[in-house]
């Protein structure tokens, strides 16, 4: 894990367990999302469309077996889902933005079920403008709602209906490879979203990104 990410993760999962840290703690999520992203955008302006494609790790074991396109739109769909309709249950960007249509996309799902070819095949057939435009629009809301989040809501569990209401909008595949998300999330209380999705699980993706650019580039 790239150093300086795992130590300012290590740091605020530290800070937002005091109250009298917490909104230290805010801010050192804030920055490392804000170094991920400046790593996300420079793909854009790094590599070529058709790098996004690319899949050179196809048959490994880990999340370097996906494409960076699918990495990007797999980050934020859960982002999107997480902070939309399991915390708040208000309606995600992804639907109020008409994003399925902007994106090109095939699915409306965080693309678990997805494997091998498929991942390729989902890859090419996105319009990498709007995808950029997506997750530009759910980063700057989740933060929105992370600084308003005071210490004492972070131990606020999720109402057992969100899960029946999460399985109705049909944004987590049914597939085992996707399902298990629902009860993963659900079973969490508002800390444990925060250190995953909102933070290490963009770190692992984005350092996937990053081993597949290197890859594709030699």
């Amino acid at each position: 894990m790239n150093k300086e990410w795992s130590e300012l993760n290590k740091t605020m999962q530290a800070q937002i367990k005091r109250k009298d840290t917490y909104k230290m703690g805010i801010d050192t999520l804030l920055n490392l999302r804000s170094r991920l992203m400046q790593t996300l955008v420079s793909f854009k302006e790094e590599l070529r469309r058709e790098d996004f494609n690319a899949i050179p790790f196809i048959n490994a074991d880990g999340y370097h077996s996906k494409t960076i396109a699918y990495s990007i739109w797999h980050i934020f769909r859960i982002e999107d889902i997480v902070a939309h309709t399991v915390i708040n249950e208000e309606e995600q960007i992804f639907f109020a933005g008409h994003y399925k249509e902007r994106i090109h996309s095939p699915i409306i799902t965080t693309g678990n079920e997805l494997m091998g070819q498929q991942i390729a095949d989902f890859s090419k057939q996105l319009n990498l403008e709007e995808l950029y435009s997506y997750i530009f629009e759910v980063c700057k809301s989740t933060e929105k709602m992370l600084e308003r989040l005071s210490y004492d809501e972070l131990e606020r569990k999720i109402p057992e209906e969100r899960k029946e209401y999460l399985e109705s909008l049909k944004v987590v595949s049914d597939s085992e490879k996707a399902v298990w998300l629902i009860d993963y999330w659900c079973n969490k209380d508002i800390r444990g979203l925060i250190q995953m999705p909102f933070s290490r699980h963009w770190i692992m993706h984005t350092e996937a990104c990053l081993r597949i650019k290197n890859k594709i580039r030699l």
